[in-house]
């Protein structure tokens, strides 16, 4: 059985997100198979092993954008960007945005806590909180 885990390891991103699009793409046109004036653009229904690597794949890129988002967010913060910009940024508001990127300063420290080398270390810890500083603050100190 595929599981996120086991896709997570094998695509990238960008491989995943195309990977994704190809099973979709061909679950929505085997959507219309059912019109038999147009059958040329009939594809056959997604066997029942790829509509659950759809569904994982789903969650891979969920997990992998997210992943992404929270760098993403430590680059602006790094180019000098307030919690209200970055909010703005993620269609959200500055608190939800910095309590978000909290949670994942907080689940990169437990990561490294069970492996003892994924995730961030103390050192690590300490400096991504430095850099997120408070939510009031406009800037993160240099």
């Amino acid at each position: 059985m595929v599981t996120p885990d086991m896709l997570d390891a094998r695509f990238t991103l960008l491989t995943a997100a195309a990977r994704y699009d190809e099973l979709r793409t061909r679950d929505a046109m085997a959507s219309t198979a059912a019109d038999e004036d147009e059958p040329r653009f009939a594809s056959p229904p997604l066997t029942q092993e790829e509509a659950l690597e759809l569904l994982a794949l789903g969650e891979v890129l969920a997990r992998k954008a997210g992943y992404g988002r929270q760098l993403a967010v430590r680059s602006a913060r790094g180019a000098g960007a307030s919690w209200s910009q970055i909010g703005a940024a993620l269609g959200t508001s500055k608190q939800a945005a910095w309590e978000a990127h909290g949670r994942w300063i907080d689940g990169q420290a437990e990561q490294y806590h069970r492996s003892g080398f994924e995730g961030f270390g103390p050192d690590d810890v300490a400096a991504a909180r430095a850099l997120a500083g408070e939510i009031d603050d406009g800037h993160p100190s240099r």
